[in-house]
């Protein structure tokens, strides 16, 4: 289902920008925005034309339909635990730990 609200998608762009470790200001410069638009975005007070929406998604490394759908993924406690702890590291030990995960992962096929 399409989300129409778009202070839940603002809430949906900070999540996400979070969880990767970037700051607003990041985003911006990526996406070619001013800082004070991306913040509105983030905010849900403003509307955003496509090609910025795709410029966001690009620098946030996601699809247009992970923020403007409903479909939110139910955790288990251990899951949100997992997020949390990477949530808590540093950029660069975030990156580690996933890298990591990756090699994990690719180990068992």
């Amino acid at each position: 289902m399409l989300i129409f609200d778009f202070h839940a998608i603002g809430n949906k762009l900070y999540t996400i920008r979070r969880r990767i470790g970037l700051t607003q200001a990041e985003v911006a410069e990526e996406a070619d925005i001013s800082d004070r638009t991306y913040a509105d975005i983030e905010r849900g007070t403003v509307n955003m034309r496509m090609e910025t929406l795709l410029r966001i998604c690009n620098v946030l490394h996601i699809t247009p339909d992970e923020i403007l759908t409903e479909d939110s993924p139910n955790f288990t406690p251990r899951q949100d635990e997992i997020l949390q702890r990477l949530d808590a590291c540093s950029s660069k030990d975030r990156e580690t730990a996933l890298r990591l995960l990756s090699v994990y992962l690719q180990s068992l096929d």
